[in-house]
């Protein structure tokens, strides 16, 4: 999943895990979302447009997926279909980062 790469990279910018939900329509445009808007819309439409694609790989390969959810060391992603879209929801591990501000390495 390409967004992590982009979420976890090893740049000197630490930035606070997203914590919400987000709204996608069948194309990944961002219908709603509970998500701060400090944290950058184009991380939350590829997170969007990713989570679809694993819907639509499953439905290729005829499994029945409705729901998905991802762990990760410090966030969780969950994600369910929705008429083509779908909702999910972002977790971090830790509520105490969920809503700080950016911070840059020295």
């Amino acid at each position: 999943m390409g967004f992590l790469s982009k979420l976890f990279n090893s740049q000197p910018l630490v930035r606070s895990l997203p914590s919400g939900s987000v709204t996608v329509n069948r194309k990944g445009d961002i219908l709603t979302s509970t998500v701060s808007s400090t944290y950058p819309k184009p991380m939350l439409e590829e997170i969007g447009k990713e989570v679809l694609r694993e819907f639509h790989a499953a439905r290729e390969a005829q499994l029945p997926l409705t729901e998905l959810s991802l762990h990760f060391g410090s966030l969780r992603i969950t994600a369910r279909e929705i008429q083509g879209g779908a909702v999910i929801f972002l977790t971090p591990r830790n509520p105490m980062g969920a809503g700080s501000s950016a911070v840059r390495k020295s």
